[in-house]
């Protein structure tokens, strides 16, 4: 059990760092990688009506590994340090070349976030924790 939250751990900070790292980059490295092309960008799924699908997925998949690794302690920083990295690295692609801000990122990645903080307090909640 501890091997599986040890990788769970090292997943989520190294999916961090990955994110951060994806972000910041001038460009889109999977565009990069899979088209020859960094102005192109792969889309998952057709976006949602006012939020990107492709940011949403990523910072739920995020927030779950969060969830699993600092549910028991330390749950309220983890979601405040999600819902500011979601804002941060969507305003920093307004001084990065060919990034642009847009208002359907940050509202995916913070909608993201929202679903993800909204299940553990439901689940929370029926479970009878505080």
């Amino acid at each position: 059990m501890k091997k599986i939250f040890l990788f769970t751990k090292t997943a989520f900070h190294v999916s961090n760092i990955g994110l951060i790292l994806i972000y910041l980059y001038p460009g889109s490295v999977f565009g990069w990688l899979l088209y020859g092309d960094k102005q192109k960008q792969p889309q998952l799924s057709q976006d949602f009506l006012i939020f990107s699908s492709n940011h949403f997925y990523v910072f739920v998949i995020l927030s779950c590994l969060g969830v699993v690794c600092y549910y028991k302690n330390k749950i309220k920083i983890l979601f405040l340090y999600l819902f500011l990295i979601s804002i941060f690295l969507e305003l920093c692609h307004i001084l990065i070349p060919q990034r642009s801000f847009e208002y359907q990122d940050l509202a995916g990645n913070i909608l993201g976030v929202f679903f993800i903080f909204m299940l553990v307090n439901a689940y929370r909640f029926f479970k009878g924790d505080k």
